[in-house]
């Protein structure tokens, strides 16, 4: 895995197209909303996020359960957090407490129509080229936990789903706020 196109090209999405990104995800219709801002708020896979169901949604611990599906067995869940305001858009938009079934899916649509989703969102929030994908999501949310918010390397692994540490320290590779700073003493 890289962070970078075999031309140099980054990856993951910056904190202003993630601010953008979240922005456009607010003018969609409401389930195409929520779908976006789990996708941008737990780096989780689209596999992952169309594969949540009610169970997995947790209010009272503001999180959500996601089963790693790119592990050999199933039923391995990671807790991710998530911010207040999606909880509240999750149980708004999908009536998450008043469920009476559990096991029902959040979102109904295929793969292809997620992704398309997400590219469509990319496009009003006027993002281009090879980090404008669902992927760019997800490293774009490595990418600002471990720069921009200094979240520990094991905590990424864990919300992320990496079962190798290696492959989670890729993410802080990238160009972070405290690089910048160490290089703006050189510009000074």
């Amino acid at each position: 895995m890289s962070l970078y196109s075999a031309t140099g090209e980054r990856l993951y999405l910056n904190a202003a197209e993630r601010s953008r990104f979240e922005k456009a995800s607010r003018r969609q219709t409401r389930e195409t909303m929520t779908f976006a801002l789990v996708m941008l708020y737990t780096g989780c896979r689209i596999s992952e996020a169309l594969n949540l169901k009610f169970i997995n949604i947790d209010l009272e611990n503001q999180s959500i359960g996601i089963e790693s599906l790119k592990k050999r067995r199933k039923g391995v869940f990671r807790s991710i957090p998530i911010p207040e305001r999606l909880s509240e858009a999750l149980d708004l938009v999908h009536a998450i407490k008043d469920s009476k079934d559990g096991n029902r899916k959040l979102w109904d649509f295929s793969r292809m129509t997620g992704w398309r989703k997400i590219k469509e969102i990319m496009v009003v929030a006027d993002i281009e080229g090879p980090h404008a994908s669902p992927k760019g999501l997800r490293h774009g949310f490595g990418v600002y936990a471990i720069a921009d918010c200094e979240i520990p390397l094991n905590m990424v692994q864990k919300w992320l789903g990496h079962s190798d540490l290696k492959t989670t320290a890729i993410y802080a590779n990238a160009v972070g706020k405290e690089e910048r700073d160490i290089a703006n003493k050189m510009w000074d």
